[in-house]
């Protein structure tokens, strides 16, 4: 049985996210198909523009078989914290055989050889690192630096090859390679050329066109222009989800949550938080007390260190507190389950299967975590998970959803505890 595991966020699903899954299909073969993807909150420390279930409903009825949530503490990290969450999700699936994704350069023996140096950290790798981040450089400036250096005086690969992982999906790449190596897992991964706009290119390109500037037309009303880059189906969800209240769903619409929450707080409580380091507690302080926007905020707090994606990421942990040591925890001891966001009648066979021999255990309902976790701890020779910690990720979860539905536009849509009151999603 071969099971192909794609790590998504489909924020929202495009032309390019059919194109990647209708290649990877051909290239592997499988017999079913599992997606991760990111709840209601995405990498760049943004909300998706239309909820988790919403996305899971167009992911299956685009072929996708089983959908899993990424957890929270994982989809809201960077680039290495998220790799490291969704490929160990797949890793504790034990089913899953193979991954692709797609990438910039499409070059897997290149990217694995950068993953490999990351992973085993040979000399003088750690020394240059340090020296690249002292100079002021963020960090994967710093990481890209210290690698061309590193190539440069073991004569390796071309320095210059280093540049090649400039771009997002390439970057991600190298992490989700770096996270098969660090766990030893048996997933062999594979790599598709990525096609159109590159991530970030808030330019509508047609057919093609980046997930921002998709966002970007869908906020502004061009219904002409994203019917271009949508898939039919895709169109219909995203369509419904905004005339029934419960999008766009915008970082610009938590402006005031996420300032009055930084105006709260003082320096002692967000040195608690993640990534609240390099005097960054005192700059949020200082610039929130200041600022009257969030873009007067990010404006305020960026500098060539701080990206603005680290910044929104930020934002989100001083909302959520989310704790270094919860973080800590989450990257030492991994995914503490699987939660089902959605299946189809194939995923449902697999989902049967997946019960059997997964590492972790599956919640299916959210209503039912708790017995899900006493079942767990009396299997302690199957499931070596740590129960304060599953709590822990799954409440995150479970609070993100919440607060996200206070988001939506149709205030009779803002209810809490969604994650209760909807069950999966099913497809037949």
């Amino acid at each position: 049985m071969r099971v192909l595991g794609i790590i998504v966020e489909y924020n929202p699903f495009h032309n390019g996210h059919l194109y990647h899954l209708t290649l990877a299909k051909e290239l592997v073969k499988p017999d079913y198909v599992v997606a991760v993807m990111s709840g209601n909150f995405c990498q760049r420390g943004e909300p998706a523009i239309i909820d988790k279930f919403a996305r899971t409903e167009i992911a299956l009825l685009n072929g996708v078989d089983l959908v899993l949530e990424l957890p929270f503490v994982y989809a809201v990290q960077d680039a290495g914290g998220f790799a490291r969450g969704a490929v160990w999700s797949l890793h504790n699936t034990n089913v899953v055989t193979d991954i692709v994704f797609g990438s910039e350069s499409a070059d897997l023996s290149f990217l694995q050889k950068i993953a490999e140096v990351m992973v085993k950290q040979p000399d003088p790798f750690p020394t240059l690192m340090r020296e690249e981040l002292k100079k002021g450089h963020s960090f994967p400036n710093a990481r890209k630096y210290a690698l061309m250096r590193y190539f440069d005086l073991t004569k390796e690969m071309d320095p210059k090859q280093v540049l090649r992982i400039e771009k997002s999906n390439d970057i991600l790449g190298v992490e989700y390679i770096r996270s098969l190596m660090i766990l030893g897992s048996q997933i062999k991964p594979h790599v598709i050329k990525r096609v159109g706009a590159e991530d970030r290119d808030e330019r509508f390109q047609g057919k093609f066109s980046s997930a921002t500037a998709i966002r970007k037309c869908i906020s502004n009303g061009d219904w002409e222009k994203v019917a271009k880059a949508l898939p039919v189906n895709s169109l219909r969800v995203v369509s419904r989800e905004l005339n029934e209240g419960r999008g766009p769903v915008l970082l610009q619409h938590m402006e005031t949550l996420i300032l009055s929450k930084l105006r709260l707080m003082d320096r002692a409580q967000l040195q608690r938080l993640h990534g609240f380091d390099e005097g960054l507690d005192k700059r949020f302080i200082d610039c929130a007390s200041k600022a009257t926007s969030l873009e007067d905020f990010f404006a305020c707090v960026k500098s060539r260190r701080f990206t603005l994606s680290k910044i929104r990421r930020l934002c989100l942990y001083a909302l959520f507190d989310v704790t270094s040591d919860f973080v800590e925890k989450s990257n030492t001891f991994g995914p503490q389950y699987l939660r089902v966001l959605g299946f189809s009648a194939k995923g449902r066979e697999l989902l049967s299967k997946m019960k059997r021999v997964s590492r972790v255990p599956i919640i299916s309902l959210c209503s039912l975590y708790r017995k899900v976790l006493d079942q767990s701890m009396k299997k302690p020779e199957r499931f070596q998970i740590h129960p304060e910690l599953f709590e822990q990720q799954l409440l995150y979860d479970i609070r993100a959803t919440s607060i996200y539905s206070l988001l939506f536009p149709k205030q009779s849509e803002r209810i809490g505890d969604k994650d209760f009151k909807v069950p999966p999603i099913m497809i037949t």
